[in-house]
């Protein structure tokens, strides 16, 4: 390993202008305009794994944008490592707020901006020079590995799950590693161990048949409006929990030694405070800052429409209103039932005078991998190896579905290796990585692959 650690060093200007290259290519996934971009990206990566020694290298046609696959497969008896990684990216709006261009690569601070340098084109490169460094120095790889890149991640993966359903045989393996999240703090390596799922449900409330004079209609005739926000705000109680029955019955309780070791981590409240401008936070009752973010479920709407948005004023009575609202689980809860369970909550304060209708956008189950997993042991040590420091463990309040798909479709649990930082400012204007977490990633890496077969064959 000195070796492949010396290599990766001595490259790092090679590495740069190669990681810049990938960055410049705007694949954002949710923009039409940008599909002959998304593809291009793609291709671009084919090319790279193709030049890095990796065989059956393979862009699959999707009803959407491409997936990419490549394998090696050359060290029998060893486990097989499926790495997951996403290369489309999220929009860029607002443009004004970035320092510099979103896909012009720019170094300040120690930091490298561009959209996509965190989430997760630079995650990724980080695993494609580590297998490119072993490869090199040794001929061969110390496992098996199979590459699935994505380029619909940021739209909620549609045809991920029915690829790895088809291609069950391509992706068949021992353990899956995936570094799309972030570090506990700068300094500060961890394993993810435990996702959140998420819900997110569109309702629209309708009324009369046009808009109406509020004066001369108002009182008598039902608000959509005014239905909406009460349906909305009878989500949530005063302690801060969801108000809808049976919405906590499958909930798993945090056990007494995660809550130690949550409160061992001393997460900074005040500083939270400070970076977002608030001068409060407001956890679920019972359960601090901390606690409520990674491992309790949460509520949020997330946008409302309806009446009369523009400048000056309008007595209207708007013929309709509709909201969009996301609900984040937590193991082992589910967004199908959750679905369920609101939709009836709604129904039942519904007033005579107006309808409903609930459309259930995209969802995913919620993960949880133990941390005594060979594979979440190997990263805590991987870690420990390329960023000098013990790594902790942590959970994420975001979603990442595939992670639970592996364990339902393919049989194998997910180690969450992440590199970014919670400053990294992804799906944000200015997104970044730090040149040490570019570097140190690609060393943890490499040691995770090296780490990994005697991990495995002990388990």
């Amino acid at each position: 390993m000195e070796a492949v650690i010396r290599r990766l060093a001595a490259e790092q200007d090679k590495q740069m202008r190669e990681l810049e290259t990938l960055l410049r290519f705007p694949s954002i996934s949710t923009d039409p305009e940008r599909v002959a971009h998304v593809r291009a990206c793609a291709e671009y990566l084919v090319g790279q794994l193709q030049a890095q020694g990796f065989s059956r290298t393979v862009l699959h046609e999707t009803a959407g944008h491409p997936i990419v696959t490549a394998e090696w497969r050359g060290a029998p008896g060893a486990p097989t490592v499926l790495l997951y990684g996403h290369y489309d990216v999220q929009p860029v709006d607002p443009l004004d707020l970035w320092a510099t261009p979103p896909f012009e690569p720019a170094l300040r601070d120690g930091r490298l901006f561009a959209r996509g340098v965190a989430d997760d084109k630079g995650q990724i490169f980080c695993h494609m020079k580590a297998l490119e460094a072993l490869l090199a120095e040794h001929g061969r790889l110390p496992v098996n590995v199979v590459l699935l890149f994505e380029g619909e991640e940021e739209i909620g993966s549609p045809n991920l799950d029915s690829f790895l359903r088809s291609h069950k045989e391509l992706l068949a393996c021992d353990c899956a590693v995936v570094s799309d999240t972030a570090m506990f703090a700068a300094g500060r390596p961890s394993i993810t161990y435990g996702l959140k799922g998420l819900c997110y449900l569109e309702l629209e409330v309708t009324g009369p048949s046009h808009d109406l004079h509020s004066g001369s209609f108002g009182g008598p005739v039902v608000n959509p409006l005014n239905t909406l926000a009460a349906l909305l705000a009878s989500l949530k109680d005063g302690q801060g929990r969801v108000a809808v029955a049976g919405f906590y019955d499958q909930v798993l309780p945090l056990t007494d030694v995660e809550r130690r070791a949550f409160a061992a981590l001393n997460f900074d409240v005040p500083g939270l405070m400070a970076s977002l401008s608030v001068d409060a936070l407001s956890p679920e009752a019972g359960y601090t800052v901390l606690e409520h973010l990674w491992a309790r479920p949460t509520c949020d709407v997330n946008g409302f429409m309806g009446g009369f948005t523009g400048t000056g004023a309008k007595t209207v009575l708007p013929s309709r209103a509709s909201a969009k609202v996301s609900f984040r689980l937590v193991p082992d809860q589910t967004p199908g039932e959750i679905a369920d369970l609101v939709e009836a909550h709604w129904r039942r304060l519904l007033p005579a005078g107006v309808t409903l209708s609930v459309t259930r956008h995209h969802s995913g189950k919620p993960a949880l991998t133990p941390i005594d997993h060979p594979v979440v042991k190997t990263g805590m040590a991987a870690l420990e190896q390329g960023f000098g420091v013990p790594p902790v463990y942590q959970r994420e309040g975001g979603s990442i579905p595939i992670v639970a798909a592996f364990d339902e479709v393919l049989g194998v649990k997910t180690v969450l290796m992440g590199f970014g930082l919670p400053d990294s400012r992804c799906h944000s204007p200015n997104e970044n990585l730090s040149l040490e977490n570019i570097f140190g990633g690609m060393r943890a890496a490499a040691w995770f692959y090296h780490l990994l077969p005697d991990a495995m064959a002990g388990a």
